[in-house]
């Protein structure tokens, strides 16, 4: 078919034999033209894109057989020797075929800047024998009939209804929906914002592989995600099962500027919602405005202003040189409706390298012309910079000329950049790209020695990378778990769960929570619609798991159930409840830590289970407690006293119950040994409750009903508890009350265990009672009733002399500081043979554990007890200080005098304050004896052989009257002097 060049003469192209097919999309026109190539002998179509050609190879082959069928595409060439159909891209159709059939896709395209002079070239000089096909949009109809005299054109309605929508933010887009986008940015947001939200999206972007676009576009066809993103490479060829086309863009680069779409190009995109005779629906995202309702129409009505002119360039091309093809190149059309295409990448390329002068030199005879533009067709797959891809096209092009092919090593060196599939989706992406050029060359005749060992690599390679890239691609913006489980879920299916011994909850083999007790916890990484179908998932596959489990603990025994200091009953290390106080501190009720799913029958059973462990706990550990409250042989003021200690968890300073403690008779006292009382020199206390495990039950019951749990002091408390500490630093901002329920009691800044302290008083009481001459001196003693503190006494303590100072001061002691000299020498005239005073010692190391308290019980209490007094002095308030204490000494010192530690410190010297009365000192040694036998007896026995009054010889006897001794008074003190001024006065 000739053109005449000449513009004062237009001439028309030949229409005859030529049908358009023309339609919006979803009109079944592709489908059309497979069906009438096959019904010829033979036929070749060409397509737009290699997925659709390769698409449409699998089609036919699939109707006349894979050895009748070529796929021919610059990247693929599968040519069987017989085939009788050809299915191309369109740059691959040849220019001339003897072929019955011939179809042309999406002819619309023609009027495209950057590829439209190929198509218009295609449709001009193209022909088959018996049918030629133009197949496109509707915009077409008026310029083919301008162009192609006596064509005919048939028009397809769509199938289906494309309805507008309106506006929807993308996180409440409708299942099967496709969000189209024109960067791979904003398509990369996207799509993790879906993820995140909605479990995942497929992506399909023109630079991926047709392996990988294939593979995306399969991700979303077979339902695992419900979601697509993409740019508009899905408005050509893909027939997807899109429900709604949403534009998150609506404007794109176009290879020379940024501009907005047309309405045809919006409806083409559009156009993908609905399937054959389903209805689809378009619309914006909240990135976008609302389109207005003329655009609305003319895409539901699918009127779109008409193509006016196709793009074209010469093909009558002069190779006698380079500057001849140049000018070639850019002879303006001689037909009306066809305009000149700007230069296209393969002719930028022919300028950049024109001005080379190797290159020109190298370019002789026509023949070396048309093999350099043969190398400028090389495409530009990677997008960049026009002068890089021309130094490929040159190296390429001085080797064809050199050596008559690429060279070898050039070749692989190449193609070994590419071959790596480590790296992100953006690195893949550009080796998939540069891969493609070195296939691109690897098919064409004559360029490699090898070329089928090239076109075998470069496609393995290709493949590699593709794989990687959907891997890449599917592991950013899908969440496998979430699609699965979505789907199970559309399903109605019972999804498989699994739960290991760690608590791990496994449904269709994807972690999907914890199941600690009988609660679930979904995995925290999901977010909207993936913690959705978690929480869905969970839920359906555990459903008998939670009656499974309450069987379970229902029947555990108490070595599987925990009561922790926190108020959490555990259950194998779960926590299955917390506790609650109530009006009675002994009953603290038990609140279930469950999920909504354990009801009914299930959840009575683990309450009822739960609440009688809670129980036994108390009735176990807090036994003497509740003997104490509940005594009904106890009566009068021994009832009265076991009431208290009842409500004060069974410890009272002894000071506070003076009287009631004088006024009881031995019968009363022994009924409450009994029930495990002791009667210490400063506590009335129940020494079984001091064990860290009934103490520490008592302290969290007292917590509870304080709301202390989280109050600054109580884990230190708790934790010295559990290690069996004997005395500790108090916190001054928690409730002193709370040391006191722990066992200990608060005397300066540490609080020292109440059994710990008798101890102390059965150290102290033989020094108050040793006189010079009677017998061996007890460590400490001083002499005078008085004592000076002791290693042995602070060791018991885990106190420092300052420590001491305090406790000792808030038992009832006064001290007074003496010089070192005076009483290293008067223990030496008392034939001292101990170690020195303490104040002149190192601190002794905080003890961290004691045996318990039951040890040493016996060596004091009766002692304490029964000769002592009815009310010990060492329970007096503590007496100012005598004399100044060593800091105080220091803080008054005069400047410019040594300091302290020049000269010895005091030594304080301790004794009874003599306003009170004091416990008596043992009358003999058979007396204490006595003493410590009887409470050495079981609590049980104690008092059973011992006759009632009239019962006898033995009941008759009375015990004699404790002599009265007269008080010894100190003539040093100002008590003395006082009660010497008051005789005086009397008489």
């Amino acid at each position: 078919m000739n053109i005449l060049l000449d513009k004062s003469k237009t001439v028309s192209l030949d229409g005859r034999g030529v049908t358009a097919v023309l339609g919006p999309t979803n009109t079944g026109k592709t489908h059309l033209a497979i069906e009438r190539m096959v019904a010829h002998s033979s036929g070749v179509i060409g397509l737009p894109l290699r997925l659709l050609a390769r698409e449409v190879y699998t089609k036919v082959a699939a109707r006349v057989g894979v050895g009748n069928v070529a796929l021919i595409t610059g990247e693929e060439k599968i040519i069987p020797p017989n085939a009788r159909y050809s299915v191309c891209t369109v740059e691959a159709l040849p220019r001339q075929t003897d072929a019955a059939f011939v179809a042309i896709d999406e002819v619309q395209l023609a009027a495209d800047l950057e590829r439209g002079h190929i198509f218009t070239d295609r449709m001009i000089h193209l022909r088959g024998r018996e049918e030629t096909l133009f197949l496109g949009a509707a915009t077409m109809r008026g310029i083919l009939e301008r162009l192609f005299k006596g064509i005919s054109i048939i028009s397809r309605p769509r199938m289906s209804v494309l309805t507008y929508a309106g506006s929807k933010k993308i996180t409440r887009l409708p299942r099967r929906s496709a969000i189209v986008a024109f960067s791979a940015d904003e398509v990369y947001a996207i799509g993790e914002l879906i993820r995140r939200q909605r479990g995942g999206a497929a992506i399909v972007l023109g630079a991926l592989s047709p392996r990988t676009r294939n593979a995306q576009v399969e991700l979303y066809q077979s339902g695992d995600v419900d979601y697509l993103v993409a740019t508009d490479a899905i408005g050509m060829g893909l027939n997807l099962d899109v429900d709604h086309v949403a534009f998150a863009q609506n404007s794109k680069f176009d290879g020379f500027h940024y501009r907005e779409l047309t309405a045809a190009e919006l409806a083409q995109i559009a156009g993908r919602a609905g399937r054959h005779t389903r209805d689809g629906t378009f619309g914006v995202t909240g990135q976008v405005d609302p389109f207005p309702d003329a655009l609305v129409e003319a895409i539901e009505t699918h009127r779109f202003d008409p193509v006016k002119v196709l793009q074209w360039r010469s093909a009558d091309l002069d190779f006698s040189s380079i500057d001849a093809l140049r000018i070639s190149l850019d002879r303006p059309p001689a037909i009306e409706g066809l305009t000149r295409a700007l230069p296209a990448t393969d002719q930028r390329v022919l300028e950049y390298l024109s001005r080379e002068d190797d290159i020109r030199s190298l370019v002789s005879g026509r023949a070396r012309v048309q093999l350099l533009w043969d190398a400028c067709a090389l495409p530009d797959y990677r997008k960049i910079a026009p002068a890089q891809h021309a130094e490929i096209v040159g190296a390429i092009f001085r080797d064809l000329v050199r050596y008559g092919h690429v060279d070898e090593d050039y070749m692989a060196s190449q193609v070994a950049k590419a071959s790596s599939t480590e790296g992100e989706i953006d690195t893949l992406s550009q080796r998939i790209a540069q891969i493609r050029t070195w296939t691109f060359v690897s098919h064409r005749p004559g360029w490699l020695s090898d070329s089928t060992h090239w076109q075998e690599k470069t496609r393995e390679i290709e493949d590699r990378l593709s794989d990687a890239l959907h891997e890449r691609l599917t592991k950013r913006f899908v969440d496998r778990r979430t699609s699965v489980l979505m789907r199970r879920l559309r399903e109605n299916a019972m999804p498989e769960a699994e739960i290991n011994p760690s608590g791990e909850v496994l449904v269709e083999g994807h972690h999907v929570g914890e199941m600690q007790g009988f609660r679930f916890t979904a995995d925290r990484t999901a977010e909207g619609e993936d913690a959705r179908a978690v929480k869905a998932a969970a839920q359906k596959a555990l459903a008998a798991e939670f009656e499974l489990r309450a069987e379970r603990f229902a029947a555990a025994p108490n070595g599987d159930l925990a009561l922790g200091s926190d108020g959490i009953l555990r259950w194998l290390g779960a926590p299955v409840g917390t506790l609650v106080a109530t009006d009675d501190v002994l009953k603290p009720r038990v609140v279930l830590l469950a999920d909504e799913q354990l009801t009914g029958a299930a959840r009575d059973k683990v309450a009822a289970r739960a609440e009688r462990f809670v129980n036994y706990q108390i009735e176990t550990h807090l036994k003497p407690l509740l003997d104490l409250r509940d005594a009904e042989t106890l009566t009068g003021t021994a009832r009265g006293l076991a009431f208290q200690l009842s409500e004060n968890f069974g410890i009272l300073n002894r000071r506070d119950v003076a009287e009631e403690v004088r006024a009881l008779d031995q019968d009363a006292r022994a009924a409450l040994r009994r029930l495990g009382v002791r009667f210490g020199a400063y506590h009335i206390f129940v020494p079984a409750l001091i064990k860290p495990g009934p103490a520490g039950l008592a302290t969290l019951l007292w917590a509870l009903k304080n709301d202390a749990r989280e109050k600054p002091g109580y884990g230190d408390v708790v934790a010295a508890l559990a290690a069996g500490r004997t005395s500790i630093v108090t916190d001054p901002q928690f409730d002193r009350a709370f040391y006191r329920l722990a066992g200990f009691r608060n005397l300066g800044r540490r609080a020292v265990r109440v059994d710990i302290l008798e101890r102390l008083a059965d150290l102290i009481r033989p020094t108050l009672g040793w006189k010079p001459g009677s017998g061996k001196r007890p460590e400490g003693a001083y002499g005078n009733e008085s004592f000076v503190v002791t290693p042995a006494m602070m060791s018991i303590l885990g106190a420092t002399a300052e420590d001491m100072e305090a406790i000792l001061k808030g038992l009832g002691y006064r001290a007074e500081a003496k010089p070192a000299e005076e009483v290293q020498a008067h223990l030496a005239a008392l034939g001292a043979t101990e170690t020195a005073p303490a104040a002149e010692a190192k601190p002794a190391p905080a003890a961290e554990t004691t045996p318990s308290t039951e040890e040493g019980e016996q060596s004091s209490a009766a002692a304490a007890e029964e000769t002592a007094g009815e009310q010990p002095a060492a329970e007096a308030p503590a007496a100012e200080t005598a004399t100044p204490t060593t800091e105080e000494a220091a803080a008054t010192a005069p400047a410019g005098e040594p300091a302290a530690e020049e000269a010895p410190k005091p030594v304080l010297v301790w004794r009874q304050a003599r306003f009170e009365r004091r416990p008596q000192p043992q009358r003999d040694r058979k007396a204490a004896e006595k003493s410590r036998n009887r409470d050495a007896r079981p609590a049980e026995g104690r008092g059973q052989d011992r006759p009632k009054k009239g019962e006898g010889k033995k009941g008759d006897q009375r015990r004699p009257k404790r002599e009265e001794r007269p008080v010894k008074i100190d003539p040093n003190s100002p008590f003395a002097a006082l009660a010497a001024l008051k005789e005086q006065l009397r008489k």
